[in-house]
């Protein structure tokens, strides 16, 4: 199952400009809870720390190829690298001092908010451009904190900031796939780094080492191919794809109690 998963979601970062963290983290939370692998209350910490582990190597993949294509704008990456960085450690402080459950409804809310944005015909002011370093700071921080919190690799929030501030979709999506690699490693450390001592088989910190490992062998074949196939799809097309399969994982997750 974690092959498959890894398959399906490098595809869907490469398409997209995500890592696949908005599909690792609710099947693997799904997963882990079904099997009784971990108790719930660990369930969702495991399964967002090894997305953003995974991730580390899926975004990679995929940020090869645009950089390749010369499709990124480095210039944002410089802007935005160091807050998102900031913010995306903090997370592993953040995530596991939550109250039990808030961690899956944060998660489903936040994703469902994107998906409402990405799926309306909502178009940005022409003369509206990324603000200077103030801004950009306060941009970068939030974006990297829920990036920890949800176990993404930004693309999420990056995507539709940058869309927001008038940069075209395909490079929005290249550039969000670059910054995902550092996003989701620096995030993937804080969650190893500050997790407490355990002797549960596999555990690594709060990454399960099966999952990482099955999942990343699936997603780094894949994620070029998505890039590929998302020159050959209309910005707008992507968009919708993009809000539709967000809106059915924010489902997922808010109701996921009811559907089990």
């Amino acid at each position: 199952m974690c092959l498959a998963l890894g398959l399906f979601s490098g595809f869907l970062g490469g398409l997209l400009g995500i890592g696949g963290g908005v599909v690792i983290v609710p099947v693997l939370y799904f997963l882990f809870t079904l099997t009784g692998q971990y108790p719930p209350e660990l369930a969702m910490l495991v399964a967002i720390a090894t997305s953003l582990s995974c991730i580390v190597f899926t975004s990679a993949s995929a940020a090869l190829t645009q950089i390749k294509a010369q499709r990124v704008n480095w210039d944002i990456v410089y802007k935005l690298l160091p807050f998102l960085l900031i913010g995306s450690f903090s997370a592993g402080y953040i995530a596991p001092n939550l109250p039990p459950g808030i961690l899956r409804w944060m998660f489903g809310l936040f994703i469902g908010l994107v998906a409402i944005i990405m799926l309306t015909n909502w178009k940005p002011q022409p003369n509206r451009l990324l603000p200077g370093y103030a801004g950009s700071s306060l941009i970068g921080v939030v974006a990297g904190l829920i990036a920890g919190l949800a176990g993404i690799a930004g693309g999420n929030v990056i995507v539709p900031t940058l869309i927001f501030f008038n940069i075209p979709a395909h490079n929005a999506t290249a550039t969000a796939s670059t910054l995902g690699v550092p996003i989701a490693g620096v995030g993937a450390i804080g969650y190893f780094v500050l997790a407490p001592a355990n002797d549960l088989p596999n555990l690594f910190g709060y990454m399960d080492g099966v999952a990482f490992l099955s999942i990343v062998i699936g997603a780094v074949i894949t994620a070029p191919l998505g890039v590929k196939f998302a020159q050959k799809v209309p910005a707008d097309s992507l968009k919708k794809i993009f809000g539709a399969m967000l809106g059915l994982v924010s489902l997922r997750m808010l109701l996921g109690p009811f559907l089990l």
